[in-house]
């Protein structure tokens, strides 16, 4: 028997490795990994220490990671005293390498082919993911370069750094790319002309006898064919928890997608198969330990919390709204139990007993039963005036079913700034509640300087959601430990591609290049 080989990948602006992590988890019927990652590269160090790390807790087989990276996820050793654990063969260590620290565009040309060369090591079937970083293509990015001077913003050097990506391709050529980018990069221009399109033209051609077929993973056909909406993913219609919509090219080898017989006369089997039912924030946040937020600008208690929990309702006297009556007895059964709230969580909590709304393959893929608990889950602390906004928001959505938008406010709970309940006044729905029975809003690296957009559905808990629950969001397993502080977590797992979706995609890029194997017979030269 054929000992299994794992088809390497190179993961370019890996953030904390979400698209990685989908590529290194699927699996064989053997529990062998189809895919094994060769090297990650990111510029931020934070994030570059997840990476390493996951690179450690992968450099294991499926279900024999040694229990001191556990005690390590729980806090009970240093990473130091992880990466020294005897338990850690080198091997492991050479593994956690795997994941290189440096900058696209700007660490020297020689180091990073260097790295691939000797992680490739003669491989000729390969493939390379990633996605050039997004503020200059994001709308909200964009939106605040207006305030910028214009030149200063067509210089701006985000704009290119697929570049680097392209300059890869053209080196290596390798037999699939995944490159992933904000749904923004559709429309932004520089020059006048858009970048969308130069991108497309550049990455069919990346050199001299070398091209691609650019394809979508939703959509039948090349770009050639398609229209630029039709690169878009739309998240939630394959089973992640979230409307993250991205642009997603599957570039395949021309000579490779010319000679696979399977892609030209059968292509709708090379594009996601839609989940048949949509996976929620309720079913995916269910079995986490119910926490109370913290008080900030003031001596924070269970107390002092609840107190702030229970007037609330006071602003409701001068509201005129139909929904008042509703929304008042929500407040005050989330006011009642509240007062079994008493944990604002830790680095790590134990494991909640109680019942687990999870189907069977999201416990296969968030739990793990060695780590028996979770990690980064703890709530940051509010203003008190914030904890009135999010109890009546959370209340407002329970009670009707939408999360209000600030003209649904009480005049006393509105925030204090000029227009905040015109109709066209700028971001109406600041404070977002998460709702229970469908799929959240895109989880973005804003979560990382306030909650108001996260705001957990459950009144009784009047808070933004932890990053355990973001992750969840994002589709990370439990056993997935972010490193930094928690406002460096927060970013890192907005940054990230969601691995569920990232293993759907791969699931694909594996079924062509099984296919691509499969040469068409030569017909015998007759006698």
């Amino acid at each position: 028997m054929t000992a299994h080989k794992s088809i390497k990948v190179i993961d370019l602006f890996a953030g904390p490795g979400g698209l990685g992590e989908g590529f290194s988890s699927l699996t064989n019927s053997e529990g062998k990994r189809e895919f094994s990652l060769g090297v990650s590269i990111e510029m931020d160090p934070i994030a570059h220490m997840t990476l390493s790390l996951r690179a450690l807790y992968r450099a294991f087989p499926i279900g024999e990671v040694p229990d001191c990276y556990y005690d390590y996820v729980k806090g009970k050793i240093t990473r130091e005293q992880l990466f020294n654990h005897p338990s850690i063969p080198k091997c492991a260590h050479d593994a956690a390498d795997e994941a290189k620290n440096a900058e696209l565009g700007k660490t020297p040309a020689k180091d990073v082919d260097k790295w691939i060369r000797t992680a490739l090591n003669g491989e000729k079937e390969w493939v390379l993911i990633g996605g050039p970083p997004c503020q200059a293509y994001s709308l909200a990015g964009r939106a605040r370069r207006t305030r910028e001077d214009i030149k200063d913003f067509e210089k701006d050097e985000k704009h290119f750094l697929y570049k680097e990506y392209l300059r890869i391709i053209k080196k290596f050529k390798p037999s699939v790319f995944v490159m992933e980018n904000v749904k923004g990069i559709l429309s932004s221009k520089h020059g006048g002309s858009r970048i969308f399109q130069r991108i497309l033209d550049d990455l069919s051609t990346p050199g001299k006898g070398l091209s691609y077929q650019i394809r979508s993973f939703v959509v039948d056909g090349d770009s050639k064919d398609l229209d630029p909406k039709d690169f878009i993913i739309e998240s939630e219609r394959y089973g992640v928890p979230q409307n993250r919509h991205r642009v997603i090219l599957f570039g395949i080898r021309s000579g490779l997608a010319r000679g696979t017989t399977e892609l030209k006369e059968h292509p709708h089997r090379f594009i996601l198969e839609r989940s048949e039912k949509t996976a929620t924030v309720k079913d995916v946040l269910n079995d986490l330990p119910p926490l109370r937020s913290r008080l900030s600008r003031e001596p924070d208690s269970d107390e002092a919390w609840l107190s702030a929990v229970v007037e609330a309702s006071a602003f409701l006297d001068s509201w005129g709204s139909e929904y008042k009556e509703d929304v008042l007895k929500v407040m005050e059964e989330g006011a009642r139990d509240a007062q079994a709230r008493k944990s604002t969580g830790d680095k790590f909590v134990s494991t909640n007993k109680g019942k687990c709304l999870l189907t069977s393959k999201q416990k296969d893929w968030y739990l793990n039963p060695k780590l028996d608990g979770f990690a980064h889950h703890e709530t940051r602390s509010h203003m008190r005036s914030d904890i009135h906004r999010y109890m009546f928001a959370s209340s407002f959505a329970k009670a009707t079913g939408i999360s209000p938008k600030l003209p649904d406010f009480p005049e006393f709970l509105l925030p204090d700034h000029e227009n905040a309940t015109d109709d066209d006044a700028p971001f109406t729905d600041r404070f977002r509640v998460q709702l229970p029975g469908t799929s959240s809003s895109t989880v973005v690296s804003h979560i990382a300087k306030d909650g108001h957009h996260f705001i957990h559905y459950d009144p009784s808990q009047c808070r933004s959601l932890t990053v355990r629950e973001a992750a969840r969001l994002q589709t990370f397993p439990d056993d997935y430990f972010f490193e930094g502080n928690r406002t460096q977590q927060y970013t890192q797992v907005g940054n990230a591609v969601p691995p569920w979706l990232a293993k759907k995609i791969a699931t694909v890029v594996l079924k062509f290049l099984v296919a691509s194997r499969q040469k068409s017979k030569k017909k015998k030269p007759r006698s």
